[in-house]
């Protein structure tokens, strides 16, 4: 199995009066069809994919299946047209102190005559030319910058595999970032309710924090960026519940042996008792799943707080699909929850201040931007897929040269 979240964006030639771009997130390779029907609807011209949980949990066993899935993936009919590629995969499940499980998927269509890839060593772009797979240390490659965040950013989790990737391209005479990321998951729903941020939000904001400020350093050119993965965003815990169960008691179930929580039961004060929610470790198991789908879950969205700490240096499209997580895996039940987190928007794409000033169009010219899921009906793993779909006029960063120095390629 293969977790991603990815990135789709695509650009005409370079020689062309204007440009469409994408930027997708994907979970699991079972939605295969969909990701080629997004391609054939879209038609990008640079398609970047990004991944998370590479090889699935059983990473050790599954590993092999990857290199297979990419030989599939670069030999398919629906990629024939994509005569270059750069592929990143982190396979290095044995080296505890640097294994994410991150793969980086870009491919660019033949028609696009220009584009070139940063080289942090060298600190210069260089063409790129032909198809290339790198694996195995990819701390050692040039062509990107990977890190893994330090044990003591979650120290809940035995080996986390969190971290993150950045490349740096240069296409339709503007250069920019493109940042796979990973941030830490809530281990306990019942600590995620303790208090308002959770302790895990607290966590994530530092780790997302530590990328801003590294991709944003003294060491390159400063650029427009795009961020985006599975940020593993969640509701705030205890509000998003205070206001579902604003009219019910709650009975606290400790265990025998040690007297810490174990459960806690929301039950209406009338009603004959009936239980709103269930809270245990992984259990949210709520009455009402209907509360997260209907009109997209929108009236949820104001529970939805972690981006705000970095309102001034990331920025995203409004969200109008559901929450990314966690869905059923049983494949009869695409539109289903799983009862073990309350529904959240973890996927994200999320962009610089600069980066927005790209995907935006003044009212005057064509608009065609697209923030969604994909197969919204459809199983395709625990984290359903979202992707931006947007134009970029040729030369879009040649007004902000003197900004970020986006223009220039060695």
């Amino acid at each position: 199995s293969l977790e991603s979240s990815g990135l789709l964006h695509s650009v005409p030639p370079y020689i062309s009066s204007n440009a469409s771009s994408m930027f997708c997130v994907f979970k699991s390779v079972s939605l295969w069809f969909f990701f080629t029907s997004l391609i054939q609807s879209h038609k990008p011209h640079f398609l970047a994919v990004h991944c998370q949980e590479v090889g699935g949990k059983n990473y050790a066993e599954s590993m092999s299946h990857v290199d297979s899935f990419v030989k599939e993936l670069l030999s398919s009919d629906a990629m024939k047209e994509y005569s270059r590629a750069r592929i990143y995969l982190d396979e290095n499940y044995k080296s505890q102190e640097h294994f994410t499980a991150l793969g980086s998927f870009y491919f660019i269509h033949e028609s696009l005559k220009n584009i070139h890839q940063f080289d942090f060593k060298a600190k210069k772009f260089k063409k790129v030319v032909g198809k290339e797979t790198c694996s195995e240390t990819l701390e050692n490659t040039p062509t990107l910058e990977k890190e893994k965040f330090p044990q003591d950013y979650f120290p809940e989790s035995k080996w986390s595999r969190k971290g993150f990737i950045r490349t740096r391209w240069a296409l339709a005479d503007c250069a920019f970032d493109l940042v796979n990321i990973h941030l830490f998951h809530d281990a306990s729903n019942l600590v995620a309710w303790e208090k308002s941020p959770s302790v895990y939000s607290g966590t994530r904001q530092k780790a997302l924090g530590y990328v801003l400020d590294r991709i944003t350093d003294q060491r390159y050119e400063k650029v427009p960026y795009f961020v985006f993965g599975d940020f593993n965003f969640r509701l705030d815990s205890k509000q998003v519940i205070e206001s579902l169960c604003s009219t019910a008691t709650m009975q606290t179930v400790r265990a025998a042996d040690t007297n810490e929580v174990d459960k806690l039961i929301f039950r209406e004060s009338d009603n004959d008792r009936k239980v709103i929610l269930q809270l245990e470790k992984k259990l949210f198991n709520y009455v009402n799943q209907d509360v997260f789908r209907e009109n997209n879950g929108t009236s949820l969205l104001e529970f939805d707080k972690e981006l705000s700490v970095f309102k001034d240096r990331l920025h995203e499209l409004e969200i109008s699909f559901p929450p990314s997580y966690p869905y059923s895996e049983d494949s009869s039940q695409g539109k289903q929850y799983m009862n073990t987190r309350c529904p959240a928007w973890c996927d994200r794409i999320l962009m610089s201040p600069s980066a927005r000033e790209l995907v935006l169009k003044p009212e005057n010219e064509e608009r065609s931007t697209v923030y969604d899921n994909i197969g919204p009906n459809v199983c395709m793993g625990d984290h359903k897929p979202v992707f931006l779909s947007f134009r970029i006029t040729a030369g879009a960063g040649k007004p902000n040269a003197n900004k970020h120095k986006c223009c220039v390629v060695q």
